[in-house]
């Protein structure tokens, strides 16, 4: 039966009028928990809105259109028991007309959202097999926003209910809320910019009741806008066991993402377009965050410069410590218990990466220059977290291209630019590891490299590596660090190019022959090191190795250090060999090799 009604009503701030299906009526929920709003909030924001829905053709529904009409209108608390078990073999709403008039210091702005063929199909006990929105539509004082069609199933109307606590439930284990979410994606159209929005799957969402009742969040949240500054001990505490609770309360399927592309002027009236091929979301289960991978990111603003990246993704977040420490937190939260906590409440990331960054932008400093550089790839692994600390860490980059600016003031670059090297193509890698069983520390590789010029590779371990060195108590871990010692290092130089240009600069400076300089230099570096050695046994070895390395005759340059005694060589050997560098020579045995 065709059915039309109109309804007026205030809502608070932070609060919105949405559909059931698209999303819960948030402001029938806080009105059944009766909570109001600061009156701070009310002072800075007043919202009134306005439900119209012209028809609604019920068919075999349990409940009457009046009730329908008034869920839809955002009544849903009053009817929430009814509408967990509502059945219906299907309910058809042709358009919903939501208007929101906002009022604050600045003027009133008014927003109409238009939401048209809502269908509701085989429900029974409160679970619709299908659920669809033919589109939504929203325009603003500035905007407008039109969405295609929208589409579910298996929607849980009564887990949602529950999920909120609207309705009672016995439920503990995680739900199917609903399945096959599809939305085509849409438009943006504003004043300055012009979007197309791509279209969003999702094959499965779970979820099981929250232990604190939405209302009662809205109530924790406004309370604790009052004054973020002084927030009292007890709603401390409160927050955090929701917070813990949120956290494991939801599982999602892979959620993709079509992209968008949207053009635009700047604030100097310059076109510009930003563009998004596609992001990944991926499956969140309880205690873990999932990764988030962005494909085809563009920026260009005509006549000035680009940046694009082929991809960065963000790895998924450990969240097990940190939901075990806010479980364990007090009723009473002061700021001393979130200092002492603050490490155990850090999330084990897994790092992030991407990869085809290209910058071609205009220098800040240098108006006639431009920064242009380009990244093949990047990567950040961290895994084996103590005490919010990663103890397993790998970084690498690969391909870092970029141009060696003139005049640039550094003394690094200034040099590359005197042997004629303008641009360079780099990379770089940093990887260790703790091992806890023999309190060491593995230096896997400490490297850079660049193109056609050299590489130089440093691996090693260092010992007396306890688990104080992690410890929350940071006297107790800066007392480890003092006590770190190092035991061996490995040293591996490979020339690939760069002896070439620093031998021709210098046999141009002498107008001589690059070639003739190369034994020239190897005898003097050869010698110097002998000498340094001051006669220890592995001198002559070291000497012969570097020789072969400068003259040309190897290209790989190999130096093995070990400490002679263990732990190996501590912070006060070094303190020493700042004043007198041979003073580390008999404490060591050296390798060398070239090849």
């Amino acid at each position: 039966m065709p059915t039309k009604l109109t309804t007026r009503g205030r809502l608070p701030a932070l609060v919105t009028a949405c559909l059931l299906g698209v999303a819960l009526p948030q402001s029938a929920i806080v009105a059944k928990e009766k909570v109001k709003p600061t009156p701070a909030a009310t002072s800075q924001l007043q919202v009134d809105y306005s439900v119209d829905i012209p028809t609604i053709d019920a068919v075999g529904a349990n409940l009457s259109n009046d009730v329908l009409s008034e869920v839809l209108s955002g009544n849903v608390a009053d009817h929430a028991e009814e509408l967990a078990g509502l059945d219906a073999t299907s309910i058809s709403v042709p358009e919903i007309t939501l208007t929101v008039t906002s009022e604050t210091e600045e003027g009133s702005q008014e927003t109409a959202l238009t939401f048209t063929d809502l269908l509701l199909e085989d429900v029974a006990d409160g679970k619709a097999a299908r659920v669809s929105l033919g589109s939504v539509g929203m325009v603003t004082d500035k905007a407008s926003f039109d969405f295609g069609t929208m589409s579910a199933a298996n929607l849980n109307i009564a887990g949602i209910l529950g999920l909120y606590g609207l309705v009672e439930s016995d439920q503990t284990e995680l739900e199917i809320i609903y399945t096959d979410l599809q939305a085509e994606g849409g438009t943006l159209e504003a004043e300055e910019v012009s979007c197309t929005i791509g279209g969003m799957t999702g094959a499965q969402f779970k979820a099981r009741p929250l232990k604190t009742s939405f209302g009662e969040m809205m109530a924790i949240s406004l309370a604790m806008e009052e004054d973020p500054e002084t927030v009292d001990p007890a709603l401390m505490g409160q927050f955090l066991k929701m917070y813990a609770d949120i956290l494991t309360a939801f599982e999602t399927s892979e959620i993709s993402f079509d992209g968008m592309s949207c053009d635009g002027t700047t604030e100097e009236g310059q076109a510009m377009n930003l563009s998004v091929a596609g992001m990944t979301m991926g499956g969140m289960s309880p205690g873990v965050y999932p990764s988030i991978s962005m494909d085809g990111f563009d920026v260009v603003v005509d006549g000035d410069g680009s940046m694009s990246l082929e991809n960065f993704t963000v790895k998924p977040m450990d969240l097990t410590s940190t939901i075990a420490t806010l479980e364990a937190a007090p009723e009473m939260v002061d700021e001393a218990w979130l200092e002492a906590n603050a490490r155990a409440l850090i999330p084990a990331m897994e790092g992030f990466g991407f990869s085809g960054l290209d910058i071609d932008i205009p220098d800040p400093d240098a108006p006639d220059s431009r920064i242009q550089a380009k990244v093949g790839s990047f990567d950040l692994s961290l895994a084996d977290y103590l005490n919010g600390i990663p103890t397993n860490l790998d970084m690498s980059a690969a391909n870092v291209e970029a141009q060696i600016p003139e005049n640039s003031g550094d003394d690094s670059l200034e040099q590359l630019r005197a042997l004629g090297i303008t641009d360079i193509n780099a990379g770089f890698r940093v990887a260790a590891a703790w091992d806890e069983a023999t309190s060491s520390i593995d230096l896997e590789e400490v490297s850079i490299s660049g193109v056609d010029l050299a590489s130089v590779v440093l691996a090693g371990k260092i010992t007396n590596a306890g688990a104080d060195l992690f410890a929350l108590d940071p006297d107790t871990a800066m007392a480890a660090g003092m006590a770190l010692a190092v035991k061996s290092l490995d040293l591996t130089v490979t020339d690939a190019g760069l002896s070439d240009i620093v031998l021709a600069v210098a046999a141009a400076d002498q107008d001589a022959d690059p070639e003739t300089l190369r034994p020239v230099f190897a005898g003097l570096a050869q010698g110097t090191v002998i000498s340094m050695m001051a006669g220890a046994a592995d001198a002559a070895k070291l000497g012969e190795a570097i020789n072969s390395f400068v003259s040309g005759n190897a290209k790989t340059l190999i130096i093995g250090i070990e400490a002679k005694t263990d732990p190996g060589l501590g912070m006060m050997d070094f303190m020493a060999a700042e004043e007198d560098p041979t003073s580390l020579i008999g404490k060591v045995n050296i390798s060398a090799e070239a090849k």
